[in-house]
């Protein structure tokens, strides 16, 4: 399909155009990347993950240009979309942690892309010993999913991988996501972050703009927009910073700072919530002893803790669930600290942890350096994902929850390999 100023009815802005002539036609492999824009520097990722990237066609991981790697816990038999998917590689190592009875979407308006991505989908299938195909390519924009033929309330799960911060209207993608969402579920996606509103003419720099860095949304505009639409309140799960390493670039950005920061907002109902005692049950494949729901909470297997109303709506309505018990009105055990309210700051966030081993998460682009400029030194490349037998099929756990049932298994978070090299300009 050829670039056009329309697709079943959406206008292509100038960014859009700009954006899929430079994927599109610019780029042929990651070497040709001008930039290190999106380097995520983290901890290892799971074995599991690794095996399951490893798994992914070398001309698909070849064409990818998303940054480091945005998958949550709990993704068997859900089904994901991924906003931005580029080549595919991210939806064909999620296609194995669904299964067979999951599903997952790319969506992708650059159709050089998603040429790619649609080649490789027998074989992948193949590989993985699936009967039939768990995944499916749309050429579409994010902000304008209905046009693209996503239905409202068909998935568990949003996926995005530092791609909303090319998009000219984020309150639409926010609002779009909204609607495709089902009732508890969760857009989970890795973005570059401002520390105040950005002027309009860093908004047309057209360079800084496909780095994800003029792009960035005011973190703080972020919280404003997310409960405008209708979603939780944002749960910062990690943030990092953002170095713009080139001294002619960093004088035009001024006094302008910028973090990656990975959040979780999920679509539960509002209105008058009852704080709650939660208990973690240790059944999360590989988080057995615990589970990091974001920056203010970490729950220990079988430890009551006390939490907000919101937070008791989260763990109650949304995927995870099953993995937490709920006790409305219960109350704190004695010394327990009450539950914290106050919005994490990303960018205080990120200078605690900037010489510490990152949180649970992965995602963003965080540092900028061209290389028509000194290059920075090199950094190594990242591992892959999931450990998967080739049938594909997961250990399954019983849930202690369900009688008479097995578990439907839930899945480590996603933690990339310190240094990850970045393999694009966020797309």
């Amino acid at each position: 399909m050829a670039d056009t100023r329309s697709t079943q009815g959406f206008e292509d802005t100038a960014t859009h155009v700009n954006v899929k002539e430079y994927y599109g036609k610019v780029l042929k492999k990651t070497v040709d990347l001008k930039t290190n824009a999106c380097v995520t520097p983290s901890s290892p990722v799971p074995l599991h993950i690794r095996q399951a990237l490893k798994m992914v066609h070398p001309e698909v991981s070849d064409k990818y240009y998303g940054c480091g790697l945005v998958v949550p816990e709990s993704l068997q038999g859900c089904r994901v979309l991924d906003l931005g998917s580029g080549s595919g590689r991210d939806c064909y190592m999620l296609s194995q942690l669904v299964g067979e009875e999951g599903y997952v979407t790319g969506i992708d308006m650059t159709e050089d892309q998603l040429e790619v991505a649609r080649t490789y989908v027998d074989y992948h299938m193949k590989e993985f010993g699936y009967k039939k195909p768990n995944v499916s390519f749309v050429q579409g924009y994010i902000e304008a999913l209905k046009e693209a033929g996503i239905e409202d309330g068909s998935c568990d799960i949003i996926i995005s991988n530092c791609v909303v911060n090319l998009s000219p209207d984020k309150r639409r993608v926010l609002e779009e996501a909204f609607r495709v969402l089902k009732d508890g579920g969760e857009l989970y996606f890795s973005d570059v972050y401002s520390s105040g509103r950005l002027t309009e003419e860093l908004k047309r720099h057209q360079v800084l703009w496909g780095e994800c860095i003029s792009g960035a949304l005011w973190w703080e505009d972020l919280l404003q927009l997310a409960r405008a639409v209708g979603f939780s309140a944002p749960r910062l799960v990690t943030a990092k910073p953002v170095t713009v390493d080139n001294s002619e670039l960093q004088s035009i950005l001024g006094d302008f700072r910028f973090v990656s920061a990975t959040y979780r907002l999920f679509k539960v109902p509002a209105g008058a919530r009852t704080p709650a005692l939660v208990t973690y049950e240790g059944t999360v494949t590989g988080l057995e002893e615990s589970f990091t729901l974001d920056t203010r909470y970490t729950f220990k297997v079988t430890e009551a803790v006390p939490v907000d109303g919101e937070v008791a709506e989260i763990l109650s309505r949304s995927r995870l669930s099953d993995a937490f018990t709920v006790q409305r009105g219960a109350p704190a055990p004695p010394g327990a600290a009450a539950p914290r309210t106050d919005v994490v700051n990303p960018f205080e966030l990120s200078q605690r942890k900037e010489n510490a081993v990152p949180g649970p998460a992965t995602g963003g682009c965080s540092a900028f350096a061209a290389r028509d400029w000194p290059p920075p030194p090199p950094v190594p490349g990242h591992p892959g994902r999931h450990g998967f037998a080739r049938s594909g099929a997961p250990v399954r756990r019983q849930n202690p929850k369900r009688s008479g049932a097995k578990r439907v298994p839930m899945h480590e978070s996603r933690r990339p390999s310190a240094g990850m090299r970045a393999h694009s300009s966020c797309l």
